[in-house]
């Protein structure tokens, strides 16, 4: 079986994020032939073009290497104010004005985790919208909208709840086929 490289970006920088735990379980769930590895958009200054003078900033050029090398990006985000949060929607745009443009083409999965009884929905369908801007071809189903995440997790940061963890196996495994597909 074909072995697949996934890079992911949690879109809260804030310590228990319920997304950065989201993206932990993920890593943890893989089948043997996927591997996830979590990269961070803290570094990212705020987006400003006059910063690529002449060449991106070190973060924006590590961060699109790992991107287009990978064969997906899973992007796990919440929701502010029916919005994705202000520093991923600045990575996406520093991202997008890259000259190697690592969106294009580019298989994406999409989870969030909220307190909420919507679990990121409004956030997750603006996010869609942006990647279609930057030519990603993003996974359609499942969809994972963690609802009232607060209860799903325990005080280590470990997701406890069984139907979630079978959804993101099965998110993790139709992006490993989705992948197939788009390169086929």
């Amino acid at each position: 079986m074909k072995k697949y490289h996934f890079v992911a970006i949690s879109g809260s920088l804030r310590q228990g994020s319920l997304n950065t735990m989201t993206l932990q379980a993920a890593q943890q769930l893989v089948p043997a032939h996927v591997t996830i590895e979590h990269l961070s958009i803290e570094e990212v200054p705020m987006y400003n073009f006059d910063l690529y003078d002449k060449h991106p900033p070190e973060i924006i050029e590590k961060l699109s290497k790992a991107i287009k090398a990978a064969d997906a990006l899973i992007l796990v985000t919440p929701e502010y104010n029916y919005s994705i949060p202000g520093v991923l929607k600045n990575a996406i745009d520093f991202l997008s004005k890259h000259p190697d443009k690592p969106f294009d083409f580019k298989p994406v999965g999409i989870m969030g985790a909220s307190p909420s009884l919507l679990g990121t929905a409004r956030a997750q369908y603006q996010l869609r919208q942006m990647l279609v801007a930057v030519n990603a071809l993003t996974l359609n189903q499942p969809e994972i909208m963690i609802a009232q995440a607060n209860t799903k997790f325990d005080k280590t940061g470990h997701l406890t709840d069984e139907p979630t963890k079978a959804l993101i196996g099965k998110f993790i495994v139709s992006l490993s086929e989705f992948c197939a597909r788009v390169s086929a």
